[in-house]
């Protein structure tokens, strides 16, 4: 048998090397039998069903063409997809011949719960073909009750195909139904009504579902305060009223409203024609105000009584303190139908009385407090975002404030009032604060210079500002080593004016230039004893290049025959000194 298996897999490889035609022919030579019919037209190609030295992919290829046992194996659904997992091949066996059943088994043991039908009650008595008719599939089998039991509905489809909803598996003609769960929950005298009485037809959702449609005689309203009679009436008693007004509405009866009539109110019908809340509705012909003030009356007049105010000036853009309090109301209402146009500003009132002449603006109460006109309130320091210090304590406010008031802003920066002042020419800025003080402007406060591009360390923070900032002009001052320390350069120049390489501020003559971390030119052998200018002549790029031949070619006997890669034979220490094992070369 072993050995059987060594020949089946030499020709399977044998077979995959050969052109169609005769891989075809021995494909057919080794297959153990016919397919089933339904298969036959996959039988010319074994890679149709199977992938050489991989059984596991056979069932990725059945169920590639098998797609609704596919989709039931992958969402859990159908027989296939309760089934434990196993091959495909473990109950359908192929190569049996055309004619061989490889989907047969026995119905009366197969497991009904592991399919999406679960017999219950009645349904375990039923014969399977009464389901199942040939030819369709099993799986085919119609899952909704109206498919078996159209004839037996006797609501003719009106209620939709879920009759499981009312009718049981057990009994057809048992039936489960829930009113409350309906738009129309049976309550009062409802529940003890028969069926008929509502539902005259089959079709149970053209019943009607409002009170006026069975209870038209019983309306006394003769349809106008509409069909809702729930809102008043109760399934109870239709004599008996319910509504409570102040619950039920936002229109709360209170006082003379009370006892007044429904009809006086609602002349419309109820539910179509909504009733206004406005005072002036119904209270039109009593407005004084001409409709001046808005229709909400209530703000002012009771429902005790129309004639009877009440008014809280507090609540309203003015109110009433001081001496205002005590002002009669028609000093400033002189026309009762026009109380919205009465001003509400202070010069209104005193613009006699403003001393200012209109240029701090009409916002008196900014300053005046109105117990007292000559009494001010106003305190720079508190009510503004800029406090009076120093000098500017005892500053005019006209000094200042040159424009009106609240129109022309009064700007905050220094150099507003001080331009005049100003000895750096604008350079510095408008923030004069950060050195002069507001006791004096000749005087300065102490000046942070490290907090400019040029710190000052070392010697440097002792030297006099004068020094380096020949003028008020501060900005003018060089920041470079060379604008001071020309006369102590004595490279002339040669090395660049960036002196801070070498040198520091604590100490011109201490410098700590370390040539081999910050070149990529060790000094090493003779060049460790050489002096800088040596290399870096005056007038020259001071990034020289690193080639032995700049300096020393008229060391090189070779002329240029060998290179300038001089390091390569010579040694550093001298020139004429040639590396081990680089033969001897001629001295100059």
């Amino acid at each position: 048998m072993r050995g059987a298996r060594h020949v089946l897999s030499l020709l399977v490889m044998l077979a995959a090397c050969l052109p169609d035609p005769a891989r075809a022919q021995l494909e057919s030579a080794v297959m153990p039998g016919p397919v089933i019919a339904g298969h036959a037209k996959l039988e010319g190609e074994c890679r149709n069903c199977h992938v050489p030295f991989d059984k596991a992919a056979q069932d990725r290829l059945c169920l590639d063409c098998h797609k609704p046992v596919a989709a039931d194996v992958a969402g859990a659904t159908g027989f296939h997809g309760r089934l434990r997992p196993q091959p495909c091949r473990a109950c359908h066996t192929e190569h049996k011949g055309r004619s061989m059943n490889i989907a047969a088994f026995d119905p009366e043991k197969l497991d009904h719960g592991r399919t999406d039908f679960v017999l219950r009650d009645a349904h375990v008595r039923v014969e399977c073909k009464a389901c199942h008719k040939p030819p369709a599939k099993f799986r085919a089998a119609p899952g909704t009750c109206a498919s078996c039991h159209a004839k037996d509905d006797k609501h003719k489809g009106a209620l939709g195909n879920a009759c499981a909803d009312c009718h049981t598996e057990a009994r057809w003609k048992d039936v489960r139904f829930d009113h409350g769960r309906t738009r129309f929950a049976l309550a009062g005298k409802h529940v003890t009504t028969a069926c008929t009485a509502c539902h005259r037809n089959p079709d149970f959702k053209s019943t009607p579902g409002t009170c006026a449609q069975c209870h038209q005689k019983d309306d006394r309203h003769k349809g106008r305060f509409g069909a809702k009679c729930e809102s008043c009436h109760d399934a109870q008693s239709w004599k008996a009223s319910a509504f409570d007004h102040d619950r039920s509405t936002h229109f709360a009866l209170r006082f003379k409203h009370r006892t007044a009539r429904c009809e006086a109110c609602h002349t419309g019908t109820l539910y179509r024609d909504r009733t206004d809340t406005a005072c002036v509705s119904c209270h039109r012909k009593d407005d004084k105000h001409r409709g001046n003030l808005g229709p909400q009356c209530g703000d002012c007049h009771g429902e005790a009584d129309w004639k009877r105010p009440k008014f809280d000036h507090a609540k309203t853009r003015f109110p009433l303190t001081g001496k205002h309090v005590d002002t009669e109301c028609k000093l400033c209402h002189r026309d009762v139908a026009s109380f919205r146009d009465t001003p509400g500003t202070c010069v209104a009132c005193h613009r006699k009385a403003d001393t200012h002449k209109g240029r701090y603006g009409e916002r008196c109460d900014t300053c005046h407090v109105d117990t007292s006109w000559k009494h001010i309130r106003f305190a720079h320091d508190r009510d503004t975002k800029w406090p009076l210090k120093g000098a500017h304590r005892t500053t005019r406010c006209d000094a200042c404030h040159t424009g009106v008031l609240f129109r022309d802003k009064a700007s905050t920066d220094c150099l507003a009032c001080h331009r005049k002042d100003d000895k750096h020419l604008g350079q510095l800025g408008p923030a004069c604060a950060s050195c002069h003080v507001e006791s004096t402007w000749k005087q300065v406060a102490a000046f942070d210079h490290n907090r400019t591009r040029f710190a000052l360390v070392g010697r440097h923070a002792g030297v006099e500002c004068k020094a380096c900032h020949a003028t008020p002009a501060f900005k003018d001052a060089k920041t470079d080593c060379l604008s001071c320390h020309r006369k102590d350069d004595r490279h002339r120049g040669g090395l660049g004016a960036d002196c801070a390489l070498c040198h520091n501020a604590r100490d011109w003559r201490a410098w700590d230039f370390d040539h081999a971390r910050r070149t990529k030119f060790v000094l090493d052998g003779g060049h460790a004893r050489i002096r800088c200018d040596a290399c870096h002549r005056p007038g020259t790029d001071p990034r020289l290049p690193a080639a032995c031949g700049v300096c020393h070619e008229k060391d090189d006997v070779h002329e240029g025959r060998f290179g300038r890669a001089c390091e390569r034979c010579h040694e550093t220490t001298r020139f004429d000194r040639i590396r081990p094992g680089m033969g001897r070369g001629a001295r100059p």
